[in-house]
């Protein structure tokens, strides 16, 4: 009977890397994690698999259409499909356990039903981090989350990016001096729409809308002050709304400025961007968009924002909180594509040994003695021709071989071949460890 072979296939929208790129996305990884301990942020590791009813809670839309959902026997269950909403119910649950303001981050997979396109997945990592406080939050943590995103994309190699802020009480206060509040949520979707569509046409749509002349003059007005951050905050003063909200949303972002700068974030690398309207259901206060000044056609690449209830649907508590996340699989895929960086290391070993004799206690005494010195360490335990095993160092550019024959053993030393420069030397394994680390 002829066997059945099935021709091996991963999914549209699931990344699958080789290994020299997942060493690369692996090295971001704990980059991001190493970045976010440095400000106290504690891990935090939620299911990816809850009931429907919790994550579902506030779902609608198109939300709801993209979560993965199925039965197992009588239980109701999905993916999760964001951090945050695993957050919220972690919050509630563990209430009385946790310390308050709560930093977390977590660094996990999520799941989107949506249509793979190039650069969009169904399964992604997501990095998060929020602060979340216990019926108040002070300020001063909407500030320091810019410096996390500066600390962050340093550590990644970056030097030219933008953290973008604004807060949505300004838009707000804005509509609703100009009774326009009914409307606001179409207006600031028009508005979000400028990079794409320009100036005119936003113009054009919200004439469509209904809109006044002199209230759009006015909207338009604040969404086209562009200049630094002192001088902005000056030019929105300047408008004269007076607003209860607005000026609350104002001295909110002199606040944000002020502490900014003190937590070490140059002005180089962050600006008030009045035209940022993102979650407009969600967001309250401040938010983020942060750009790669020379790769703005990859879109944000980090973003968040203060939001007033983490719980709603789960408690009665007011958890309000203010977060930031990275979609690191799409960031990964779209810094690769565009050979922004590269994958240039295609193992994680420091060092092979090869072995010249049939007994391999010798080498794994090595090998072990390597390791328990923090040198990573591979053994080739097949018994092929020498040429064949310097062939694979050379294939994964392992920067070291060690050549264990029967005179290096009977002499106490070890022959190591530095793959790079071709040298080769008679060392103890000391002397060898002493090398590596460049002691």
């Amino acid at each position: 009977m002829e066997k059945n072979i099935i021709k091996p296939k991963t999914l549209p929208g699931f990344m699958e890397l080789l290994p020299d790129e997942q060493i690369l996305f692996n090295e971001m990884k704990q980059k991001i994690q190493n970045s976010y301990e440095k400000f106290g942020f504690l891990p935090l590791d939620t299911p990816i698999i809850e009931s429907a009813d919790i994550l579902l809670a506030k779902a609608g839309g198109e939300t709801e259409k993209q979560i993965y959902r199925f039965m197992k026997g009588e239980s109701d269950l999905a993916l999760r499909f964001d951090l945050t909403v695993p957050l919220a119910k972690y919050v509630t649950q563990y209430y009385q356990n946790l310390s308050f303001p709560f930093k977390r981050y977590q660094i996990g997979k999520v799941y989107r039903g949506e249509k793979a396109q190039r650069g969009r997945f169904r399964e992604f990592y997501q990095c998060d981090i929020d602060i979340i406080g216990d019926g108040e939050l002070s300020i001063i943590n909407d500030a320091e989350l810019p410096s996390v995103i500066y600390s962050t994309f340093k550590e990644l190699g970056f030097d030219k990016f933008t953290i973008c802020i604004n807060n949505r009480k300004l838009l707000n206060g804005l509509f609703e001096s100009c009774n326009l509040k009914e409307k606001s949520a179409d207006i600031l979707r028009t508005i979000d729409k400028i990079d794409k569509i320009g100036k005119e046409a936003v113009i054009k749509e919200l004439k469509d809308e209904q809109i006044e002349d002199e209230k759009i003059d006015l909207i338009m007005s604040f969404i086209s002050i562009n200049t630094t951050v002192e001088e902005t905050i000056n030019e929105l003063e300047k408008l004269n709304i007076n607003n209860e909200t607005f000026l609350l949303g104002l001295d909110e972002l002199k606040e944000l400025v002020k502490y900014i700068k003190i937590f070490g974030v140059p002005e180089t690398n962050f600006k008030i961007d009045l035209t940022i309207a993102r979650g407009l259901d969600y967001y309250t206060g401040t938010v983020y968009e942060t750009f790669l000044d020379e790769y703005r056609f990859l879109g944000s690449v980090c973003s968040g924002g203060r939001y007033d209830n983490l719980a709603e649907y789960y408690t009665d508590k007011k958890l309000p909180g203010v977060g930031i996340s990275i979609g690191l699989s799409r960031l990964f895929f779209q810094l690769t594509y565009n050979n922004i960086i590269k994958a240039n290391k295609k193992s994680t070993a420091e060092v092979l040994v090869i072995s010249m004799v049939e007994d391999f206690s010798k080498p794994a005494e090595i090998a072990t003695i390597l390791r328990n010195n923090g040198i990573n360490t591979q053994i080739y335990a097949e018994q092929v021709k020498v040429k064949k095993q310097f062939k694979y160092a050379n294939s994964l550019q392992i920067p070291y071989v060690i050549v264990l024959g029967e005179d290096e053993i009977k002499n106490g030393r070890v022959s190591l071949k530095n793959m790079i420069t071709g040298e080769q030397e008679a060392l103890t394994i000391e002397e060898v460890v002493k090398k590596i680390r460049n002691i």
